[in-house]
């Protein structure tokens, strides 16, 4: 039995929050539901990231949102576009995460959207750009982080 893996984000480290005109609400709510939520264009079926007033692709005002397409077995299917392992933490209180892997997750199924996460597998382990991710949502008592995780045999 593999144990528990520690949340990424503790209490004392630095908290994602909205943005202040709430423009990216429907994200976060989507991830508390364990759901990737986008910006979508009903004009011209763009998916875009980040949020904007405008589609990024035709220029229509007010793109809607939808849900990333997922696979058959439900989940989300990303893939590794860049990634680099951190030795040297970006705040203090990351002190003892490091090493860590941040990743940049094209979505293949949302016009290769690419988001950034942490990885949750080992950091000491072997990567390759193209490698198969599924999301993982690590729920806080006020947000839910984005994460993400090798898929098998990638």
């Amino acid at each position: 039995m593999t144990a528990a893996r520690p949340p990424f984000l503790l209490p004392e480290r630095v908290q994602p929050i909205a943005q202040s005109d709430g423009l990216d609400e429907p994200f976060w709510s989507g991830l508390r539901t364990e759901r990737i939520v986008l910006q979508y264009c009903l004009a011209c079926s763009a998916y875009q990231w980040g949020p904007e007033y405008v589609c990024y692709a035709c220029g229509t005002d007010d793109p809607a949102w939808a849900e990333v397409p997922t696979a058959s077995d439900g989940t989300c299917r990303g893939i590794i576009y860049s990634w680099e392992r951190v030795w040297h933490p970006v705040d203090p209180s990351l002190i003892d995460a490091v090493p860590y892997v941040v990743v940049l997750v094209e979505l293949p199924d949302a016009d290769n959207v690419r988001l950034v996460g942490n990885l949750v597998d080992p950091p000491d382990g072997p990567l390759r750009i193209g490698a198969d991710v599924t999301p993982v949502f690590e729920h806080h008592e006020d947000h839910t982080l984005l994460l993400w995780r090798l898929r098998v045999g990638s």
